[in-house]
Parts: structure tokens; C-alpha cells; sequence
């Protein structure tokens, strides 16, 4: 809601609200320390803690039934007393063994049945085998990191979250649903689920995806009855109460107003949403109710991402830009480079960009090669950073893990350094080259636009002293279902994954001067595990191999 759309008196209306809504909305969601979620190897690991669970459950469940069928036993015996033996109390009782029996049952036996201490000790085995995995259990950033790339695939993708609900990856096009992809395994997502990610982007203030995972939320747990659940976190009467408010922030009074009346037929002594309820219906004497639902949900604006539409534009073309590749100057060649290595077994080469020169080699790894690489760098992965000033930091528009690997980490990374350099005749050993980077991306996983080189002069790139990035060699190590490509933004074309290639492209003109169109980005990951190494190459050590130019401009 904008500011204009609100009077002075209309704003006091509202600070009120606010102040009503203070209990619901001052349960923030606390802050843990979780990185599970940026890279989709540690997601598979947690497939195995899972199943550890599900075996405690089912210990659990199986002493639980056992205690139960003691109680079962317990109960058809002293039913069976007072149906047979009891049935006459007077003649019962004049018998000394069945008056001793009554009494010991009721002294004894049913004590020790109503305070068994049996169910209590069958929960705390659950609970202590539980805090055993706790260690190897996600946190709260990683819940909160998974409910964010879900938003992200849902932006970047065009995605239509009533789909997303039901297991299916869908877009509209010219006003039909069309599928993005079909992925091999899906799931639908329940009215928490839901209610979850919708939290998440409530508590950022981000109204504008929380009315719609929410409305989803919603819907579901109608359908259900608004039936609880003990593993759910949230209810129907959550779920209303956050829609309402949505709805208010975007300025749709008049549907938080019948969302909260909704909510009191659940919780009519709801103090809170009664007083907010008086409030919305005053606003909308002052203000003639919206005839559209929805009429203030927009998408917000980004203020650092200034070229989004064109960055999700070529994620969702996914390397489909046919104008871009009908260049004739565009060609594919077996290419040696001029190097004694490459002669009898040259590398397929396919010119992508003639400005940035961007280059694909086909084939330039084997999967063993690429499978001994991810294994030997599984170990090292650590949440990936960007550079902040002088020093280095993460950051939500970098989601991955990174492994750095030495030549002496295992004989493959070498010898890839060495197939490197017969490619690009440029020497890749440190310090020349960084040591080579290997990334797994997490849920959503993705590198917003972005420089490989150095773009101040603080830039932790200078740290190795030889000079700024020149040039970036990218081995894709895996292949994805959807999604992940590799997007040049100035340049309007796009590169998907393809596994065992590798992308080449040079970072600076001959002068030294950063090129401004190879800034690029990796696209989030919607359906597949992705993992890359990069090498990057820098300008000392070239000085004969990438010579500059006797033309300054060039």
C-alpha cells in the first residue's frame, strides 16, 4: 500500500492495528547456524539421518504397543471380574481370596498401571536417541534457506506457487499452464509446508510472497478440515491470522478484514484479531473497500540487482537463443592449439560469444575423473563467499559450498591443470592460477550476476600478487535436470549445464581492463545436483603466452 492511499486520520487507524498485530508479530523466527541447505550433497547426507529416525520411531512405536496391550490385558481381566465374578458383590465379597484381590487391584495394580513411569521412559528413549543425530539434523537457517531458494526458483522460473503445491513445475504462457520440466521424483506439499515458507518471507517483511504461499496454506488446511497435526507447526487459525495481515500490509483491507472474521469463527475470544477487526472495518468507512482481492500484491523491486529482468529472462531460456547462436561467425572445430598433447586426441571446441570470446569444450573430463574430483573435495566444502571490501564474506546471492583443491590433493587435479594449459597455452600452476575450486550447489543454488575479475583495487583476488583474473576456466562436473545455466548478461545468451564440458572465457581486454559483458551468473538450480570447478587464471606468468596489444584500446 502506498503512501498515498492513506489520509492522516487513515494512518492512525493503521499505527493501531500495528500495535494490536505487536503479539503475532514479535514471534520472530530465531536465528541458528545452518549451511545445510547451500549445498545439495549435505541435503542426500540427511537421507540417512532420516532413516536412523524412522528406525527409533518405530522402536518406539513397537514398546508403545506393547505397553498398550498390557493395558489391553490389564483391562479385559478386571472386566471380566466385575462380568463374572463381581456381578453379585454380597456373595463375592463373603469369599476372603476375591475381597483380597479387589483390594490389592485397587491399592496396588491400578496405581501401578495410572502412574506407570514405562510411556515416559519410552519417550525419553525416543528423545535421547533423537539428540544422538542432532548434530547431523538441519537447523532453523537451513528450513528458513530452503523456504527462501523455493521463492527464488519461484521468481527466476515464473513459477505458479498453486502448482509448486501439488509436485509440478509450471509457468503461465499466453495464459495456459505450461510445464517447466518433469522431474523423475516429486512430492506435493502440504498445508504447513506451505505455512512455512509463507512464515519465513512474513518475518522479511515480504508480504508480497506471503500472500501467495499462504493462500496456498490456507486452501489446504480447509481441505483438511482444519485438522491438526502433532509433527505440524502451524494450524489453519496460524495460517488465517498471517494471511490477514498480509493482505492489510498490501492494502487489501477488506480481505484481511473477512480473513479475520473467519478467524474468530475458530477463535471468537481472540482478543487481538477482535481488536483488529474494529480497526479494518474503520479503515474501510474511511476508504471504500478494493473491488479487486489481491489489487496491492507486486512483485518488490530490487535495488542491487539492476539487470534481473534480463538475468531471469536467459535463466528461463535455459541456452535456448537461437538469434544469438545463428552467427555465422560462430563455429565447431577439433582444436589443438598448437600444442604436441592435443595432436592425436584433439578437444571438440564450439565458439559460443565472439564478444566476450566464450568457448565450450565438449568432452574435456570423464566421469571417473569428474566422480574423483567430487569425492576428494567433499571433505573441504565450506559455505562459498564473496568478496566484501578487503576481506571476504557469504552471501544470499551466492548459495553453494566450496572445496579449494592443491595439485597434491590427488593426481587428477593435476593432470587437469595440465589439460588446461594445453587448451589455453596459459600457465595454470599456482600462483599463476588459483587452486582449482570445486562448487555443489544447494536448494535453489545459484550465483547472481556478477565479475569474475577483480573490480577495486582492495579485492582479496590481489592477494596472490600476480595480477588480476585474466581468464576463467569452468569444468561442469555433473549434469542437471533444470535449470543452472550459465547466463552472460550484457551479451544476452545463455549456456546450460552440460556435463563433463568446460566453459572458457577471458576476463580482461589486452590492456588489462576489465570487460564489462562477461558479467554472468549461475541460475538457480531447479531440478538436479550441480557441481563445477573453476580455474581461474591470472596475468602474471602470461606475459608471452597472452601478449597485450600494441593498440591501447584493445
Amino acid at each position: 500500500m502506498t503512501p498515498a492511499l492513506f489520509s492522516a486520520l487513515e494512518m492512525k487507524y493503521i499505527s493501531c492495528v500495528y500495535l494490536i498485530w505487536g503479539l503475532l508479530a514479535s514471534a520472530v523466527i530465531p536465528v541458528s547456524v545452518g549451511e545445510m541447505y547451500t549445498s545439495l550433497l549435505n541435503v542426500k547426507q540427511a537421507i540417512s539421518v532420516e532413516r536412523k529416525l524412522i528406525n527409533y520411531l518405530k522402536i518406539y512405536i513397537d514398546h508403545e504397543l506393547e505397553r498398550l496391550e498390557d493395558i489391553k490385558r490389564f483391562y479385559a481381566k478386571v472386566s471380566d471380574l466385575h462380568a463374572q465374578v463381581l456381578k453379585g458383590p454380597a456373595t463375592a465379597m463373603a469369599n476372603p481370596l476375591v475381597a483380597f484381590t479387589l483390594i490389592k487391584r485397587l491399592q496396588s495394580e491400578w496405581l501401578n498401571v495410572v502412574y506407570s513411569n514405562e510411556a515416559m521412559e519410552n519417550t525419553q528413549a525416543l528423545r535421547s536417541s533423537y539428540e544422538e543425530e542432532e548434530a547431523d539434523l538441519p537447523k532453523l537457517e537451513d528450513l528458513q534457506g530452503a523456504a527462501k531458494g523455493l521463492m527464488r526458483l519461484q521468481d527466476v522460473y515464473a513459477l505458479q506457487v498453486p502448482s509448486l503445491t501439488m509436485g509440478r513445475f509450471q509457468r503461465v504462457t499466453n495464459g495456459k499452464p505450461i510445464d517447466v520440466c518433469m522431474p523423475a521424483v516429486s512430492v506435493p506439499l502440504s498445508g504447513d509446508d506451505c505455512f512455512w515458507v509463507g512464515k519465513v518471507a512474513y518475518e522479511q517483511e515480504d508480504y508480497y510472497h506471503s500472500v501467495q504461499w499462504l493462500e496456498e496454506s490456507v486452501r489446504l488446511f480447509r481441505g483438511t478440515g482444519g485438522d491438526w497435526s502433532p509433527e505440524n507447526e502451524g494450524s489453519l487459525k496460524d495460517a488465517l491470522d498471517h494471511l490477514a495481515f498480509s493482505h492489510f500490509k498490501t492494502g487489501n483491507v477488506s480481505y484481511a478484514l473477512s480473513l479475520s472474521q473467519e478467524l474468530l469463527h475458530h477463535d471468537p475470544m481472540n482478543g487481538r484479531v477482535l481488536q483488529n477487526v474494529e480497526k479494518y472495518e474503520k479503515l474501510l468507512v474511511a476508504i471504500p473497500p478494493k473491488s479487486i482481492r489481491g489489487d496491492g500484491l507486486r512483485r518488490p523491486a530490487s535495488n542491487y540487482l539492476r539487470t534481473r529482468d534480463t538475468y531471469e529472462r536467459l535463466c528461463q531460456t535455459q541456452g535456448s537463443q537461437p538469434m544469438h547462436f545463428k552467427n555465422p561467425r560462430l563455429f565447431c572445430d577439433y582444436f589443438t592449439n598448437g600444442s604436441p598433447g592435443l595432436l592425436l586426441q584433439p578437444v571438440r571446441r564450439e565458439v559460443l560469444s565472439l564478444q566476450p570470446y566464450v568457448v565450450l569444450y565438449h568432452n574435456f573430463i570423464t566421469n571417473t575423473e569428474a566422480e574423483d574430483i567430487k569425492t576428494v573435495a567433499q571433505q573441504g566444502l565450506r559455505r562459498s563467499v564473496v568478496a566484501a571490501g578487503e576481506k571476504q564474506a557469504t552471501a544470499d546471492f551466492r548459495i553453494s559450498k566450496s572445496a579449494w583443491l592443491k595439485a597434491s590433493a590427488h593426481s587428477i587435479v593435476g593432470k587437469l591443470d595440465q589439460r588446461i594449459s594445453m587448451v589455453t597455452r596459459l600457465d595454470v600452476k599456482h600462483p599463476f592460477g588459483e587452486y582449482l575450486q570445486v562448487v555443489n550447489y544447494g536448494i535453489g543454488g545459484h550465483y547472481e550476476p556478477h565479475f569474475d575479475h577483480a573490480t577495486s583495487s582492495s579485492s582479496p583476488v590481489f592477494k596472490l600478487k600476480t595480477g588480476n583474473r585474466v581468464a576463467t576456466f569452468m569444468i561442469y562436473l555433473s549434469s542437471v535436470e533444470a535449470g543452472g545455466s550459465t547466463a552472460f548478461i550484457y551479451a544476452n545468451f545463455s549456456v546450460p549445464v552440460m556435463e563433463r564440458a568446460a566453459i572458457f572465457w577471458w576476463n580482461l581486454h589486452r590492456n588489462g581492463e576489465g570487460d564489462v559483458d562477461t558479467l554472468h551468473a549461475g541460475c538457480p538450480v531447479l531440478i538436479g545436483d550441480k557441481w563445477v570447478a573453476n580455474k581461474w587464471i591470472h596475468e602474471y606468468g602470461q606475459e608471452f603466452k597472452h601478449r597485450c596489444s600494441l593498440n591501447p584500446e584493445e
